[in-house]
């Protein structure tokens, strides 16, 4: 059995010795603990991330960022937009950012080009996903999702070009190459993504990028380790080389 060994780095010079029964040479590697400390271990690429217990600093903890349109839905819709969304692999907060956008979330919606639903799908485009019930939030998803699968699929995840086809017709914006020059599906595109934009409201400001940053540097840091054995067997590791190291 391999034998696991990590030394912290706390700060300072590192001068840590080890007894352990006499092994092959093992290959040690750093890794930044959830607290930020650097750690040598030589089981680092099989094993879960070290955890460090060791007291001092930490670096800041932020929460993940609330999907804010997700909040506006009752929570049967959103569990059936999410678990419909992720099967086809479609974003669940795009999917609910079209929604939003088509009928504020109301089932019953028509538009006065005989759209219906939560997805506003024309008879056409529902029958061609198996859509029977309009107004079933099931199907109406169901049949919007695949969509605006296919969309994207097609524009090659073009989100402007995706979301213009979905409210213009992807044969027009095929043939054109872009968005239509249309106000209405000009400002549809424009609405979805500031929908889209919006599901997720930040907690701090720019907090995330520094902490990469620091992990960043802290790895950049990383000093070189030494070991040795000494006469009685007893392995040595350390940051300050032999004599004849240089």
């Amino acid at each position: 059995m391999k034998k696991r060994f990590s030394v912290i780095i706390a700060g300072g010079a590192l001068l840590v010795t080890f007894v352990l029964p006499s092994f092959a040479e093992d290959k040690i590697q750093a890794v930044v603990a959830s607290n930020g400390r650097i750690v040598f271990t030589n089981l680092a690429d099989n094993t879960p991330p070290v955890v460090d217990n060791a007291p001092g600093p930490r670096p800041p903890m932020f929460p993940q960022r609330a999907d804010v349109l997700a909040e506006e839905v009752p929570a049967s819709l959103r569990k059936l937009v999410d678990t419909i969304s992720l099967n086809h692999g479609v974003d669940p907060a795009l999917v609910r950012a079209v929604i939003k956008t088509e009928s504020n979330f109301n089932r019953w919606a028509v538009s006065n080009k005989g759209a219906r639903g939560l997805m506003q799908l024309i008879p056409e485009t529902g029958s061609r996903y198996g859509v029977r019930d309009f107004f079933d939030p099931q199907q109406n998803v169901e049949g919007g999702v695949q969509y605006l699968k296919f969309l994207l699929e097609k524009f090659k995840g073009n989100l402007d070009l995706s979301l213009a086809a979905y409210n213009a017709g992807e044969n027009l914006v095929e043939r054109l190459g872009r968005i239509p020059p249309i106000p209405e599906t000009t400002n549809y595109v424009r609405r979805v993504r500031a929908n889209y934009v919006k599901r997720t409201a930040p907690s701090v400001a720019a907090a995330a990028p520094e902490t990469q940053q620091t992990v960043k540097e802290a790895k950049q840091e990383t000093p070189n380790v030494f070991r040795t054995v000494d006469e009685q067997g007893v392995v040595h590791f350390s940051n300050i080389g032999p004599p004849n190291s240089n």
